[in-house]
């Protein structure tokens, strides 16, 4: 979140800011509609493949074959997922491949229970056909979940590379002409540390929304915002 007076705030981005249950501050990413399908068709097409090899070798044994075929049809279909997500650190094959995992909306691993339910209402979310209602909830939901992540409380994010500490860019430290609130200042450090991922013009739009409040130019707010994120590390 940025703040673009001290008591209003706009999101900077998609990327998800929560508290883990142990007091550990974590930035996370929701994976989109793409990406997801995506991963999805690679276990589709593995999940495929699998019954077609167990079919192949089990009809081999006439009708106790074709009992063994339809058992595991059902495993596959319903328990592949569960098992990956929940012994795999929320991966699927095709997450995997798509660097994507599942958690809890509280940052923790998944667990049986929320796979299940997530996996279970995989039938509801593929209503009335092709993955429809499961496509618009993920579209028109901010952090992209489907109906089975919202009864789940599930999430679906990006499994990013750990980083080397962000670098703030120089300024001379400056504190704030108003009292910042702590969501208030982990948004000018989150300015600040991802300043070198933004285009000169998107940083321009985001500092220019504090010029205001900061009292300075629309020009100087960039340099103003860095030099207090620098303040509130206690950076000279």
């Amino acid at each position: 979140m940025f703040p673009v007076s001290p008591r209003q705030a706009t999101p900077l981005d998609t990327r998800l800011g929560i508290e883990t249950p142990e007091g550990i501050d974590l930035l996370l990413r929701p994976a989109g509609l793409t990406g997801r399908a995506l991963a999805f068709s690679i276990d589709l097409l593995l999940r495929g493949l699998l019954l077609l090899a167990g079919y192949g070798a089990l009809s081999l044994f006439g009708d106790l074959g074709m009992g063994l075929s339809a058992i595991g049809l059902f495993l596959i279909n319903w328990w592949y997922p569960v098992l990956f997500e929940v012994l795999n650190q929320g991966r699927t094959p095709g997450k995997q491949m798509m660097a994507l995992r599942v958690i809890h909306d509280d940052g923790t691993p998944v667990g049986w229970t929320s796979s299940l339910i997530r996996n279970l209402l995989r039938v509801v979310d593929m209503l009335p056909f092709g993955y429809a209602a499961g496509a618009l909830a993920c579209l028109n939901h901010p952090h992209f979940k489907r109906l089975g992540d919202l009864a789940a409380a599930t999430l679906v994010v990006y499994n990013e590379p750990l980083r080397q500490p962000p670098v703030l860019p120089d300024a001379p430290a400056a504190i704030a002409p108003f009292a910042l609130q702590l969501a208030e200042q982990r948004a000018i450090l989150d300015f600040a540390e991802r300043q070198g991922e933004l285009s000169d013009s998107r940083t321009r739009e985001l500092a220019g929304l504090l010029a205001e409040p900061l009292q300075v130019a629309p020009g100087q707010a960039a340099s103003r915002i860095n030099g207090i994120a620098r303040g509130l590390l206690g950076a000279p």
